[in-house]
């Protein structure tokens, strides 16, 4: 596909393909019912599942969690009366790690966990060439895109790859990570019998049986029919009680993020991708989780445990009966959302997933400039950091 200038959207040139194409930047709070119906739809119809890109999760974090607003909320779309074809929040940066390059990049907060846009499944390709062809021609954008956690060879990997590849300018993957992932057709026994050593299971059983004699144990899932409020404020107290509250690195911490996050777990329930789990003892939490379902994947959000009870492993026991999502019929995988190398997750999940960080140059000759520059600086920089390695495993 070759894309050439077409007519100005917001003031600035978008390239068009086979069909006439606009790109608009949107205002989240401020959107039509039509629109906010359109991306509600999408999210069911993309490529690549992702609850950070979805309505009731951005709206919510753009408007609490980005109170600079340096995030546009930018949508590609088939003409002004087609189709929403792709949806990505975009930020200008000033710095590329310890470099002073100015460049675009794929906006997240931190407590969200993956990157990826949500595109129309058939039109990766034709989203990344559209949105690079918009970039070319914005004025704040500059040097390059840089699309962090993608699903390294995913559909919207190799689509953004292929992408550069037509403008005459190779990608490149600057960073790799792996967590934990839950994919697997085993029921959830077998699962857990192949994936925990048989010790181990020894052990988390002494462990339950200790839990049961300090009185009544309960496993409880989140209930449709239930207020999601209970549940939040209980979920917010655990995790302040515990190493976070003292960091200072709860939800709890930050009323900005507090409101985000209950926000976020409330419109989750009304979109009905809500999932949250609790051990109890004596009806008080010592462990819960938040899921969110987005078939066919989901996403393991957030997981707290009372640090009193950690000799009874609480949270792995949790986890445990969190591997019934191996038998929901819309769900494939489950993200585990964790840390590369998550000491918990790692033992309990024997699939992962491998994301990329990568780097689109964009068209005009200063932007390739620099883009060629800082891929030189990166490759010296890997060359001495690999060589610095070896030396230091000589003897």
């Amino acid at each position: 596909m070759t894309v050439h200038p077409a007519f100005p959207v917001d003031g600035v040139p978008v390239p068009s393909g086979a069909a006439p194409l606009c790109v608009r930047v949107v205002d989240p709070l401020a959107l039509s019912p039509e629109l906010a119906a359109a991306w509600d739809a999408l999210a069911a119809e993309a490529s690549e599942p992702n609850p950070f890109v979805e309505r009731w999760c951005l709206q919510s974090a753009l408007h609490l969690l980005d109170p600079d607003r340096r995030a546009r909320l930018v949508m590609v779309m088939g003409g002004s009366a087609g189709p929403l074809i792709g949806v990505m929040p975009l930020a200008r940066a000033e710095r590329y790690g310890r470099l002073p390059i100015r460049h675009v990049t794929g906006w997240a907060h931190p407590n969200h966990f993956l990157g990826t846009p949500l595109v129309r499944a058939g039109f990766e390709q034709l989203f990344w060439s559209i949105l690079l062809g918009w970039c070319d021609a914005a004025r704040w954008a500059q040097t390059m895109l840089h699309a962090p956690r993608l699903t390294e060879d995913g559909p919207l990997h190799r689509a953004l790859v292929a992408a550069a590849d037509e403008r005459g300018g190779a990608a490149r993957t600057v960073h790799r990570e792996e967590r934990a992932l839950l994919e697997s057709n085993l029921s959830a026994e077998a699962y857990w019998e192949a994936a925990v050593r048989t010790k181990k299971r020894k052990e988390l059983r002494r462990q339950a049986n200790r839990l049961a004699e300090e009185g009544a144990v309960a496993f409880r899932r989140w209930s449709a029919d239930e207020a999601p409020g209970p549940w939040i404020d209980a979920f917010l107290a655990l995790e302040a009680r515990g190493w976070k509250g003292r960091a200072g690195s709860a939800l709890a911490c930050d009323g900005g993020t507090e409101a985000w996050f209950r926000a976020i777990v409330g419109a989750a329930a009304e979109a009905g991708k809500l999932d949250m789990r609790a051990l109890d003892l004596d009806g008080r939490p010592l462990a819960m989780l938040v899921n969110f379902l987005c078939p066919p994947g989901g996403f393991s959000f957030k997981t707290a445990f009372d640090e009193d009870y950690a000799r009874f492993s609480p949270g792995v026991l949790l986890q445990q009966a969190n591997l019934d999502l191996l038998a929901e019929p819309r769900i494939a995988w489950v993200d585990s959302c964790a840390a590369p190398g998550h000491p918990m997750i790692d033992s309990v999940w024997r699939e992962r997933r491998r994301l990329v960080w990568v780097n689109a140059p964009l068209a005009g000759r200063a932007d390739r400039w620099r883009f060629a520059a800082l891929t030189r600086a990166e490759d010296l920089w890997r060359r001495w950091k690999g060589a610095a390695a070896d030396k230091g495993d000589q003897p």
